[in-house]
């Protein structure tokens, strides 16, 4: 099974990432380790990513997910196309969307800091985020214990294919 774990910069991917992998005994894969030069050079820069720049980042991600049997992926996959891309031939694929408040999301981007993904680019990804139907959805208010074992209460229920 491959678990992303997707939202907006801030919102706690890859906090709950580890902590999910590590209590499942899974890999766990950081979306933002596999971008590119050009891409990270950008961001940094404080420029938002286009469309071009991602399809090259997906089409290794979904790669490398599927040399993987259990894994949890930690990536911003903003729309739908993205996630697609992503789970693209991979069967048993689940997408986690994490969610909050913006005030909190801005305050903990802001808190943090990120080898390249500065703050000022939360906006643009609200703006772009298309929330998944279907997904697991997270509300990150609580505490990360709380919220990967809210996660895991889910993955554990039984589920219905459409």
């Amino acid at each position: 099974m491959i678990v992303l774990l997707m939202g907006v910069s801030g919102v706690g991917k890859t906090t709950l990432g580890e902590a999910l992998a590590r209590t499942l005994g899974w890999r766990f894969i950081d979306a933002d380790d596999y971008h590119p030069p050009e891409n990270v050079a950008k961001m940094k820069a404080g420029i938002p990513l286009e469309d071009a720049d991602r399809w090259p980042w997906l089409a290794r991600l979904n790669k490398v997910l599927k040399e993987e049997q259990n894994a949890v992926l930690a990536c911003s996959a903003l729309k739908a196309s993205y996630r697609e891309r992503l789970a693209q031939g991979i069967e048993n694929f689940t997408v986690v969307y994490l969610h909050g408040a913006a005030p909190l999301i801005r305050e903990r981007a802001q808190r943090r800091s990120h080898r390249y993904m500065p703050a000022a680019l939360l906006d643009s990804q609200l703006a772009a985020l298309e929330p998944p139907a279907g997904a697991i959805a997270i509300d990150v208010a609580a505490a990360p214990p709380a919220c990967v074992d809210a996660i895991l209460a889910r993955l554990r229920e039984p589920r219905t294919r459409g």
